[in-house]
C-alpha cells in the first residue's frame, strides 16, 4: 500500500478536513504531519483553538489516518519537512489553497509525487474551511 503524506493545522475540524483525508485515503494509507502550537501561532499569527495534542487525538480517531506526527517548531511553510525523511512517502497530497511552487519543488525533488485535491466536499455538504468558520464565529 502506497504512503500518502499529508500536512496541515487541523485546528477547527470540519467536513472539510474529513472530505480531504478521505480523498488522501483513496490513494492510500494516510500520514498526517500536524503543525505544532508554535507553528500555527508563528505562520498564522494566531493561537490554536485546540491544542496540538487534542489535534493529535481526534486526527487519529478518524478513520481514514494511519499515524499523525505533530510537525517540528520551526514556524516555516515546510514545517513537515523532517518527517519526510521519517515516513518516506510515495505522494504528497495537498489541497489546491496549500500548494505552491517551491512546496511542489522540494517534494518533488525527494522522488515523492505531489498529488492537489481538488476540494469537493463530500456530496450534498457545504464547503468548509477553518478560515470561514472562524470568520463567522467572529474570531
Amino acid at each position: 500500500m502506497a504512503k500518502v503524506f499529508v500536512s496541515g493545522c487541523f485546528d477547527v475540524l470540519h467536513s472539510g478536513h474529513i472530505a480531504f483525508l478521505e480523498e488522501a485515503a483513496s490513494y492510500g494509507d494516510v500520514y498526517v504531519s500536524l503543525g505544532s502550537d508554535a507553528t500555527v501561532r508563528a505562520l498564522k499569527n494566531r493561537s490554536t483553538v485546540y491544542n496540538e495534542q487534542e489535534r493529535k487525538y481526534m486526527l487519529e480517531a478518524i478513520r481514514f489516518v494511519k499515524k499523525v506526527y505533530i510537525g517540528p517548531d520551526t514556524g516555516k511553510v515546510l514545517d513537515f519537512a523532517p518527517l519526510l525523511d521519517v515516513v518516506k512517502p510515495d505522494i504528497f497530497f495537498v489541497n489546491e489553497d496549500g500548494t505552491g511552487d517551491a512546496k511542489k519543488d522540494f517534494v518533488e525533488s525527494k522522488g515523492i509525487r505531489y498529488v492537489t485535491s481538488k476540494r469537493i466536499p463530500h456530496s450534498g455538504l457545504p464547503t468548509r474551511s477553518t478560515t470561514s468558520i472562524r470568520a463567522e464565529l467572529g474570531k
